[in-house]
């Protein structure tokens, strides 16, 4: 998967720029797209200001948050969004840092605690923020929450172990970018225990736990994770799979319950890749992307910097 491209759709929801909100007869009926470009004038918030001027703020269901005013140096405008919880009393889904590669690197986004958001937000279903710098989460009660995902090219260990100490009882999605220790991907697969457990999950369908430069690590402690019989989707792609973890994977709990595994971007061996659909009879198997290592024997995450 790359970042190059800017979303269509979110939560789905067409997107819209915020450019065309003046009087659209149905703000609640797209997904709007707020960010600086080169026709923007003034700040972020002049921008935000504005888009808030020409629509029907109160109808709004969905945001999708691109570049600020710099996100390579400036914070996520967390506190700024929060405090218009009361004029987006009906936002449900918010995307926060939907910035392409050409505009800023992912391990370059400044982030910040997202956490306020929930607490604004209480009726929020679906959250998805891009950028692992500076991320923080608290845990805790978000009950309305359906869809969560983080994206980085290395997400810290701390907001890994807030999710998995978190009580989401609505929660179906979950999508972890792990990415690399270099930029800033610390967790290990201890810090994976809650999420694993499924304790603060009950409703968890899809589980991502995707770009992982400790991929082999991860198949083999979900292999006998208590979450793994409730999925439907089992998503450990982007990373940099080998033979060792899918064996270790396919030794573990049985798997054929699943409706898919994809397991893209990987490093399995010719022979492995061939056979590892037919070993799973009725799940859909994606093992597209066979990478080869590198001279040097080493292996990268489909998104790192």
């Amino acid at each position: 998967m790359t970042i190059n491209q800017h979303v269509t759709t979110f939560a789905g929801l067409p997107v819209a720029e915020a450019d065309d909100a003046k009087d659209h007869p149905a703000p609640e009926s797209v997904a709007w797209r707020v960010s600086l470009d080169y026709r923007s004038e003034g700040t972020f918030e002049d921008v935000l200001g504005g888009f808030l001027a020409t629509v029907g703020a109160g109808r709004v269901r969905a945001l999708v948050i691109g570049q600020w005013n710099e996100p390579h140096e400036d914070s996520a405008p967390v506190g700024l969004l929060a405090g218009l919880a009361d004029r987006l009393a009906n936002l449900r889904a918010l995307f926060l840092g939907e910035i392409t590669a050409e505009d800023c690197e992912i391990s370059w986004i400044q982030q910040a605690d997202v956490t306020p958001l929930l607490r604004a937000w209480p009726a929020l279903e679906v959250l998805q923020v891009r950028g692992g710098e500076g991320l923080v989460l608290e845990p805790g009660r978000y009950e309305s929450l359906r869809e969560l995902t983080f994206q980085s090219g290395g997400l810290p260990a701390d907001v890994v172990r807030a999710v998995g100490a978190g009580d989401l009882p609505a929660l179906t999605h979950l999508e972890l970018w792990l990415g690399e220790e270099q930029y800033g991907g610390d967790a290990t697969v201890d810090d994976l225990a809650g999420v694993l457990s499924g304790r603060g999950i009950p409703a968890l369908r899809y589980l991502g736990l995707r770009d992982a430069e400790i991929a082999d690590e991860v198949a083999a402690a979900v292999a006998s994770a208590p979450v793994v019989p409730r999925l439907e989707v089992l998503d450990l792609s982007m990373g940099v799979l080998s033979d060792a973890g899918a064996r270790s994977l396919l030794a573990g709990r049985p798997l054929t319950h699943l409706r898919r595994l994809d397991l893209s971007h990987h490093y399995l061996s010719e022979e492995l890749t061939a056979r590892l659909p037919g070993l799973l009879p009725g799940v859909e198997v994606d093992v597209s992307g066979r990478q080869d290592e590198e001279d040097d024997g080493g292996r990268y995450v489909a998104v790192g910097e």
